[in-house]
C-alpha cells in the first residue's frame, strides 16, 4: 500500500475519531466541528513526530524506551516508599507525582538516548556493542567496492569501526557480474574479489547484514535509509550519492576526496622529472603526469614526447576534478631567469 493513501487514512480515522467523541461528550452542534478538527490536527502532528523518530537510530530509540521504563519504576518506588504515607490522600498528592514522574522519566529518556549509542542493531542483534576498534560503522556502496582502493585502506588501520556491506549491495554485484557486458561482469567480478580480500583481512571487522528495504526501490536510498538506522557513514566515490546523503544530515567519507587530499603538495619554482606523454590542447604544450594521476601542462613540451625531462613548476591550479600543474621546461625557465638577472643588472648599472 502506498504511503500516501495510509497517511490519508489516519487523518479520516482521527478527524472521525475526534468529531464522534465530543458528539457523545456535548451536544451542542459545534463541538463535533471542533473534534474532528482537533483529531486532523492530531493526525498531522502524528505525522510530524513520524518524520522526527525516522532520523534517530533504532539502537538510540531502544535504549529511550529502557531508560524511560526504568525511569518511571524509579519514581513509583520512590513514591510508594517515601512519600506514600507522608502525603497520602492530601491535594499535594497529584501534582507531587506528576512532577517526580515527569523528572524521573525524562531523565531515563535522556540517559537512555545517550547509552543507546553503545548498542549496534544489526543483523538482527539489537544488543551488540560496537567494535572494540571504536567508531561509528562504515557501509560500503557498490562504487568504492569495485574500485578497490578500500581494501588498501582499511588494511592500514585507518578507517576504524566496522564495515558494513548490506544484502542489497551484494545482490547489485552479484547482478554486475552476471551482466551480459563483458566491461560490466570484469567490474562485478572485481568488487565480489575485494569483498573477498576484505573478510580476509585480520585487522578489519566487516559484517555481512540481511537488511532490505521493500518499499525503496534506488539502491542509493537504501544506503541512506541503512546509515539512520545503524548511525553509520556512507563511505563511497559516488559524487552524487555524497550529496543526496549529505542533504539527509548523513556523514560520507569519499574516497575521491581522501585522495585528492593526500597529493603531494607542488609549490612554484620547485623543480620535478617527468616524463612528456603526449601533446596538450594548446600548441606547442606537452602533458605529463604525476604518480598519483596529477596533470602537469608543460609549455613547449610537445617536441618531447616519450622523453624524461626536468621542468619548473609556475602555477598550481585546483579545480572540481582535482589538481592541475602548470610547468616550462627547466632550459627555458633558467633563460628566462638569466635574461631578467641581465636586464635587473643593467638598469642598476645605468
Amino acid at each position: 500500500m502506498e504511503v500516501w493513501i495510509i497517511r490519508l487514512i489516519l487523518f479520516f480515522v482521527c478527524g472521525w475519531g475526534g468529531f464522534e467523541f465530543m458528539k457523545s461528550l456535548s451536544p451542542s452542534p459545534h463541538m463535533p466541528l471542533i473534534g474532528g478538527l482537533g483529531g486532523v490536527i492530531l493526525a498531522g502532528l502524528t505525522l510530524l513526530i513520524e518524520e522526527r523518530l525516522k532520523k534517530i537510530p533504532l539502537r538510540c530509540l531502544l535504549g529511550s524506551f529502557i531508560g524511560l521504563g526504568l525511569g518511571l519504576i524509579m519514581a513509583y518506588l520512590i513514591f510508594g516508599i517515601f512519600f506514600s504515607r507522608l502525603i497520602g490522600t492530601s491535594p499535594l498528592s497529584l501534582p507531587f507525582s506528576a512532577l517526580l514522574y515527569g523528572t524521573c522519566g525524562y531523565i531515563g529518556l535522556r540517559i537512555g538516548l545517550k547509552k543507546g549509542e553503545e548498542f549496534h542493531p544489526v543483523g538482527g542483534r539489537p544488543f551488540t556493542k560496537l567494535s572494540s576498534r571504536g567508531g561509528p560503522p562504515k557501509i560500503l556502496d557498490t562504487s568504492v567496492i569495485i574500485d578497490g582502493r578500500i581494501a588498501d585502506i582499511a588494511e592500514t588501520g585507518f578507517l576504524e569501526g566496522t564495515l558494513i556491506i548490506p544484502t542489497f549491495i551484494l545482490n547489485e554485484l552479484q547482478r554486475i557480474a552476471d551482466s551480459s557486458d563483458p566491461i560490466k561482469r570484469t567490474r562485478g567480478k572485481r568488487g565480489l574479489e575485494i569483498l573477498n580480500h576484505l573478510q580476509k583481512q585480520t585487522n578489519t571487522d566487516v559484517q555481512i547484514i540481511d537488511t532490505d528495504y521493500a518499499s525503496v526501490r534506488e539502491v542509493d536510498a537504501k544506503l541512506i535509509e541503512l546509515a539512520k538506522q545503524v548511525g553509520g557513514k556512507i563511505v563511497t566515490n559516488d559524487s552524487n550519492l555524497n550529496k543526496v546523503a549529505e542533504l539527509q544530515g548523513i556523514e560520507v567519507l569519499n574516497i575521491n576526496a581522501l585522495a585528492n587530499s593526500l597529493r603531494p603538495v607542488v609549490l612554484p619554482g620547485e623543480e620535478i622529472n617527468v616524463k612528456i606523454l603526449k601533446e596538450g590542447k594548446e600548441t606547442g604544450q606537452g602533458v605529463a603526469y604525476l604518480d598519483d594521476g596529477t596533470m602537469i601542462v608543460v609549455d613547449n613540451g610537445r617536441r618531447q614526447i616519450g622523453k624524461n625531462v626536468d621542468v619548473v613548476v609556475t602555477s598550481v591550479l585546483q579545480t572540481p576534478a582535482g589538481r592541475m600543474i602548470f610547468a616550462k621546461l627547466k632550459e627555458e625557465a633558467a633563460r628566462e631567469s638569466r635574461g631578467k638577472d641581465y636586464y635587473y643588472s643593467f638598469h642598476t648599472d645605468y
